[in-house]
């Protein structure tokens, strides 16, 4: 089939490459010619594991190509995708659609026989009908269910497994109630029948909902164990021990109950906050998000805090080694990242700052240009007086502490991603804080 893929930032490029693989004709489209101009090189805006090695492979095939014109794309597509940028408005923390409307307006003018345009982006519920309203106002000529159908399917990739949750998905979801559109979409996921994925098949606002609905669950889970860790603190419990207990009963499962700074991305905090926004404006108040929305803001405040009272209650002058900057491993994305938030507040003591991140130092330094980047760990960490591990990445899971505590001026590890066992710390003479568990 052929696919029109509009926008090329992570959703849109990952998914782009991956229907390239199934053995679709992708073409994907961005407004910035200097995106464009790396992607036909062969190179990729973001770090995703394996995603250049299948851009290579499909462009090298002629399934793959990339371009700033959006009109032959649209004009030869069976199905275009809308997968722009949905941030969080300014003010209120509405979802900012002035990409997906403007999109949904220009691929109007260029369709050229039965289309499906697909909305990718994460998207709060109604969105498929605005888009379908600004398609026929443009196009007062085409007839919805006739010329062109709007159809909802929301992506679920994990940054730094997107490939792999892509190809082999828990789920397909796909919100429209046109068969028409149906059988085009189950033609563009054809080669995921041999892996048996459930495509799931709903009306277009209960997959818009579907989205919302997982990530604020997930969210839910991640604050729920980040309390039940603060718990464990004052009582004396274990709450790696806690998470097992409960992770083992299917009900709840094991899967976001890792104690730790708080979630951060591009997904959790805006999609929670969005459908917040849209709960309330539909007299249908989410109390428990609400609240989930709260705790995980007041939590990167609360590490911080950690960590100025393992250094003595002051971190005026003090060197702090921080280890990780990425909101998670396997990926370069900081937006929302705990570390960034930790870091201004421990900035804001009067801290000196050392960085070290495997992958996300230089979209950092967009934000922090102001403290010091480091070539590796054991860089990051010579002369300061504590260090902290905020991102899990593998680098930081098996360090030389040896020659961890000849580089630091004192034996201090704040350890927010619980990666060491504390009595292995307290055996090599280190001052070992973590998370949840008893010091």
């Amino acid at each position: 089939m052929r696919v029109a893929m509009i926008g090329t930032g992570y959703v849109g490029l990952v998914s782009g490459v991956c229907f390239a693989d199934f053995g679709h004709d992708v073409v994907c489209v961005d407004k910035d010619p200097k995106k464009i101009e790396v992607l036909n090189n062969g190179g990729i805006p973001i770090y995703e594991p394996g995603l250049a090695d299948l851009l290579k492979k499909n462009g090298q095939a002629g399934h793959l190509t990339f371009t700033t014109q959006i009109q032959d794309a649209v004009k030869n597509a069976d199905a275009v995708f809308i997968a722009v940028g949905t941030p969080s408005r300014r003010g209120d923390g509405h979802a900012d659609l002035s990409y997906v409307h403007a999109a949904a307006e220009e691929i109007a003018g260029y369709l050229d026989g039965y289309t499906v345009i697909v909305t990718k982006s994460t998207v709060p519920v109604g969105t498929g009908d605005e888009v379908e309203a600004i398609v026929r106002k443009a196009r007062p000529d085409l007839v919805s269910g006739q010329d062109f159908d709007v159809v909802s399917n929301p992506e679920f990739l994990r940054e730094g497994a997107a490939i792999e949750d892509f190809k082999r998905p828990d789920r397909v979801v796909v919100g429209t109630d046109s068969e028409r559109a149906r059988a085009v979409m189950r033609s563009l996921y054809r080669p995921l029948f041999i892996n048996e994925t459930p495509i799931v098949f709903t009306s277009r606002r209960t997959s818009e909902l579907i989205k919302y609905a997982g990530n604020a669950f997930l969210a839910t889970k991640i604050t729920f164990i980040n309390e039940m860790a603060d718990l464990c603190e004052k009582v004396g419990a274990n709450v790696q021990e806690v998470s097992r207990g409960i992770g083992l009963d299917g009900r709840i499962g094991s899967k976001f109950l890792h104690a730790g700074p708080g979630y951060g991305g591009s997904c959790f905090p805006k999609d929670t906050l969005a459908v917040v926004r849209t709960a309330q404006e539909a007299g249908s108040p989410l109390k428990i998000i609400e609240a989930v929305v709260a705790v995980n803001q007041a939590r990167k405040a609360k590490m911080a805090d950690k960590i100025i009272k393992a250094v003595g209650g002051d971190v005026g002058g003090k060197t702090i080694a921080v280890l990780g900057l990425a909101f998670k491993p396997n990926t370069d994305d900081i937006r929302e990242s705990p570390a960034i938030a930790i870091i201004k507040t421990l900035l804001d003591g009067g801290a000196n700052i050392r960085a070290y991140d495997p992958e996300a130092v230089e979209e950092a330094k967009q934000i922090l240009p102001d403290i010091r980047y480091c070539e590796n760990t054991y860089d990051c960490i010579d002369g300061a007086d504590a260090m902290v591990i905020v991102t899990e990445w593998n680098q930081f899971r098996a360090l030389d502490f040896d020659r961890v505590k000849t580089l630091l001026k004192s034996p201090v590890l704040i350890d927010l991603r619980n990666i060491y066992n504390p009595e292995t710390m307290k055996k090599h003479g280190f001052t070992y804080i973590s998370v949840g568990r008893p010091q």
